[in-house]
């Protein structure tokens, strides 16, 4: 089967074709009209043909309708059909779930982990998480299972995108580490600019680094007590800088006491960058689609 996989993400849209293997990967910011940025990487790669339609998109989202309402795209916070429109576009059958529960589904069937216990994290202009348990995808009530990004790491802590306080994204997602940094003096552009001034030793840099990865520690250390999960594999842009490491394993430790705990693995995604496509592409198998 030919499947066209697309992952919507707050900064870029991203899609490649799934045949046996994962083909070239075309990228385009999520800039203006989100719809028109979707459509023209798309249109190219369905001229090929194409079976169906596999889709990764932040949330929060309608599931499985595919109404999608992303935090980090404001012209679609109010609600978008997106399964439907691209259904109706391409004339596929088309499945579209949240971008890290898609992470999620990516790490157990290509990551090579060996475990049939999995959560799957995205840290990158959000937070979120996707569950795998007894080698299935769980979707929960709303298809929102998993979805760690709004664990409640510092009840004093920042008011969050979702109108809460202290959640973890509100403290670890890229933007939020950008701007505490450039609160205390960085001049720190994005995300990948304030990694490039951790490497290089940059004192506030390496604070803000520090600062997300002690509240993704807690927010890990409480996950995998309440989950039994064996592995907890983070993707997403963040989780490629190194300055974010050292303070979550340490901060982890601290917190993930119990015996059962102390076994998980929390490591970088095995897939990197391609792991939202990838598990646009296993949507389609029965593993990871109950809907």
């Amino acid at each position: 089967m030919r499947t066209l996989c697309l992952d919507v993400g707050g900064t870029k849209v991203a899609a490649a074709v799934h045949d046996e293997t994962l083909g070239p990967v075309t990228r385009r910011a999520t800039a203006g009209d989100p719809w028109a940025s979707v459509t023209d990487l798309l249109d190219p790669l369905a001229a090929g043909g194409i079976d169906q339609l596999g889709v990764a998109c932040g949330g929060p989202m309608e599931w499985p309708a595919g109404v999608v309402a992303p935090l980090n795209i404001p012209a679609w916070v109010g609600g978008f059909p997106l399964r439907d429109r691209l259904a109706e576009k391409y004339g596929v059958p088309v499945r579209l779930h949240n971008d890290a529960v898609c992470v999620a589904a990516a790490e157990h069937a290509f990551g090579g982990w060996g475990v049939e216990d999995l959560l799957g994290m995205v840290v990158s202009t959000g937070v979120g998480g996707g569950l795998v348990l007894g080698g299935r995808l769980v979707d929960g009530g709303t298809g929102n299972a998993g979805h760690v990004g709004h664990v409640v790491v510092d009840p004093n802590g920042p008011v969050c995108p979702c109108g809460g306080r202290g959640c973890l994204e509100g403290i670890a997602r890229g933007p939020a580490i950008v701007d505490w940094a450039r609160s205390r003096g960085s001049k720190a552009t994005d995300g990948v600019d304030l990694g490039r001034l951790a490497a290089q030793g940059d004192s506030v840099a390496l604070q803000a680094f520090a600062r997300a990865g002690n509240a993704l520690g807690i927010g890990i250390a409480s996950a995998i007590h309440l989950l039994d999960v064996q592995v907890v594999a983070i993707g997403g842009g963040i989780s490629q800088v190194p300055s974010l490491w050292p303070t979550l394993r340490r901060t982890l430790a601290e917190h993930a006491r119990l015996s059962y705990a102390r076994e998980v693995r929390v490591e970088p995604a095995h897939l990197g960058q391609e792991a939202g496509l990838l598990g646009a592409a296993a949507l389609f198998d029965d593993r990871y689609w109950s809907a």
